[in-house]
């Protein structure tokens, strides 16, 4: 009578069973933070008077919000995640070999189905998308997971949500989690863990999946969780980690498990879908989204800045001219995924159509860098928040969607949708 969620932690709590409400010890497998939450995580450390971690193997840091280093303050940050990773002798990922971390320890095959993850970063809840627990949390408990491998938490409740049917043409991952937001509000599945079913979840690849998982803290949730299925088991045996494949360890939720709530959605209702100013619940389908002219276009972030959103961004660009009253930045998100978009060719279609394509980092994003907006200025990005000033000025305006309505309006210098492009498919390239 368990959920996916309540097994995986039963499990790392050594309990035989669990119930929403428990506060359990859990033993975690990932410890991760940042150049931005790591040197905070990092002096909580060492205020515990240990001196080592409890796993260095288990330990990864990653320098992603603002890498390459845009000023000095950010090189201090970056400096003390190195320094610390070299003493412990962590998983460390410098710039030139890293990306952003969301995108980066599944590709590197660092998480699995099954484990329990913490990050000290809320997206930390992308790795749902294996089949795993993964929740972001504060700086100070990361400081003792890292010194202990051990948790507190309150077992949080589950809400099932279903797809059924079949997706419309261009409609991802992104249009899926915008539409349940949407639906349920920021705080619709608060400290709740959200757990993705039907048959359009099925058939949705990876990427969609990773997209999902990520933006499951937008809803309030603890962690988004994907079933394992053969999906999940091609990813995870084409990413093995450097020490060699490991086997999966999968959970499935009990048939008559006791969800808190369960939603169900038809597919084929699910439009390309864009989240206006200044909530990721503020969503409207495309065919409402009216005449919104726009500044700056980011194609990217740890939401979608995998290879298959820049295959989708490509297909739509191809050949075409970026509006000239439109910046567009294209951000893959990893060195992996350069790599491979460069050998596809794909950097040379976002060239050519005008868009700057930079090294992987979060940067826009938060409003790091590398596209932070002006008052007045409205950008559309496949990030995850668009609360007041996330990018830059308090009096500029995020818009959020998925990559085939970003690539479609960077082209049309306004919110539009990929139909409007006639050089385009009526479908997702790798959905």
């Amino acid at each position: 009578m368990a959920t996916v969620a309540e097994k995986i932690l039963a499990a790392h709590a050594g309990r035989e069973n669990i119930s929403p409400g428990d506060l359990v010890n859990v033993s975690v497998d990932v410890v991760m933070a940042n150049d931005i939450t790591g040197p905070l995580s990092i002096k909580e450390f060492r205020k515990l008077g240990v001196s080592r971690v409890f796993d260095p193997g288990k330990v990864v840091m990653v320098p992603d919000h603002f890498i390459p280093n845009k000023d000095i303050a950010s090189a201090i940050q970056a400096k003390a995640l190195r320094d610390f990773s070299r003493e412990q002798g962590l998983v460390y990922f410098e710039a030139g070999r890293a990306g952003i971390e969301h995108v980066l320890l599944p590709e590197q095959g660092l998480v699995s189905p099954g484990q329990v993850i913490v990050g000290a970063d809320s997206h930390t809840c992308t790795y749902g998308a294996l089949g795993a627990f993964a929740t972001g949390m504060g700086s100070t408990d990361i400081a003792v997971a890292m010194a202990t491998g051990d948790i507190w938490m309150k077992v949080p409740p589950t809400i099932k949500f279903v797809f059924h049917g079949q997706l419309q043409p261009w409609v991802g991952g992104k249009d899926l989690i915008l539409h349940i937001i949407g639906d349920i509000g920021i705080d619709g599945a608060l400290y709740a863990a959200m757990e993705f079913h039907g048959e359009a979840i099925t058939s949705l690849n990876m990427d969609g999946r990773f997209t999902m998982a990520n933006m499951a803290i937008e809803a309030g949730a603890k962690a988004g969780i994907f079933p394992v299925d053969a999906a999940t088991e091609a990813y995870v045996a084409a990413h093995p980690p450097t020490s060699g494949p490991r086997p999966i360890v999968s959970y499935t939720t009990d048939t008559d498990a006791d969800y808190s709530r369960v939603i169900e959605y038809n597919a084929a209702d699910v439009e390309p879908s864009v989240a206006f100013p200044h909530l990721p619940s503020n969503v409207k389908p495309l065919s409402q989204a009216g005449t919104v002219p726009i500044d700056q276009v980011v194609i990217g972030s740890c939401t979608n800045g995998r290879l298959g959103d820049l295959r989708i961004a490509a297909e739509i660009l191809r050949g075409q001219t970026i509006h000239p009253d439109v910046r567009c930045i294209v951000i893959p998100g990893s060195q992996r995924v350069y790599g491979d978009a460069l050998d596809e060719g794909l950097l040379r279609v976002f060239v050519d159509a005008g868009a700057v394509v930079s090294t992987p980092t979060c940067g826009p994003c938060l409003g790091g860098y590398m596209g932070v907006l002006a008052p007045g200025e409205r950008c559309l990005s496949t990030t995850n928040r668009n609360f007041v000033g996330r990018m830059g000025s308090p009096q500029s305006e995020v818009y959020l969607a998925g990559p085939a309505v970003a690539a479609a309006s960077a082209i049309a210098g306004r919110i539009a949708g990929p139909a409007e492009q006639p050089s385009t498919t009526q479908e997702v390239p790798g959905r």
